[in-house]
């Protein structure tokens, strides 16, 4: 398995519709993040952009046509965004760590934070192994609980 070379982790993974009272959730990868911060954030080409993720010019294709889809699905029907998962590595900026990472149902990863925080409110409530944190509902304003 390869894995893509990401720059950086997002600052903000989380992005919630305004006034949806039914909340529906899409992950976008780590790898998807990345492929549009590169092409439509950068501007830059496919072919620039794969090479900085060390995969092939097709796989960047298939990757930002995915990322996109799912930004366009989320913003027309009203859905959450939480950008997790995948499998990718942190490329080597001064010294950071270049170990393979994967997402949430591929085992090691970044490792479990001990709360889960609500998007809205910023309410922390401790995380109860085995539980995600989305089937809990925020103690002041009822919205969904994220891990942090």
């Amino acid at each position: 398995m390869r894995f893509g070379r990401v720059r950086r982790l997002p600052n903000i993974n989380y992005f919630t519709p305004k006034g949806v009272k039914k909340l529906e959730e899409l992950i976008l990868t780590v790898i998807e993040f990345e492929a549009i911060r590169l092409k439509d954030s950068e501007g830059l080409d496919q072919i620039e952009a794969a090479k900085k993720m060390n995969i092939s010019q097709s796989t960047f294709n298939r990757v930002i046509s995915s990322a996109r889809k799912k930004v366009a699905d989320a913003i027309v029907n009203g859905k959450a965004i939480n950008i997790k998962g995948g499998n990718y590595i942190i490329a080597r900026v001064r010294g950071t760590d270049t170990r393979p990472r994967r997402g949430r149902r591929g085992g090691f990863g970044l490792g479990p934070s001990k709360e889960c925080i609500c998007p809205n409110c910023g309410t922390k409530i401790p995380h109860q192994r085995g539980v995600p944190c989305y089937k809990h509902k925020c103690p002041k304003c009822g919205a969904m609980m994220t891990r942090t």
